[in-house]
């Protein structure tokens, strides 16, 4: 496929992604500050949880967001089409970079 045929193709693929979300989601389980709570028994104890916790960098910055269980599929869903975008991304500039070597830089 020629350079330009392949820049158009993946600018509709990019426009196709629908909402992104980058990080990773990580399951916790927490021990509360209630004496005699079942979370700290001595035998068998049992946590409070799972608690999901999405955690992400955006512009150097690392930040976090609790999810709810019933949210946590579409954040999936989310985070798999973010690293869709950064493939495309890194295919689109790939595709740029061959027009300018075939083309020079005063085609499109």
């Amino acid at each position: 496929m020629d350079p330009q045929s392949q820049i158009r193709d993946l600018k509709r693929q990019l426009l196709a992604l629908g909402p992104l979300l980058p990080g990773s989601i990580s399951e916790q389980w927490n021990v509360c500050g209630t004496p005699g709570c079942a979370c700290k028994a001595a035998r068998n104890p049992r946590k409070h949880g799972p608690y999901y916790q999405l955690s992400f960098s955006v512009q150097g910055r690392s930040s976090s967001m609790f999810l709810r269980k019933h949210e946590v599929p579409e954040a999936r869903r989310r985070i798999a089409s973010y690293q869709r975008f950064k493939a495309l991304c890194f295919r689109l500039v790939a595709a740029y970079v061959q027009l300018a070597r075939t083309q020079g830089l005063a085609g499109r």
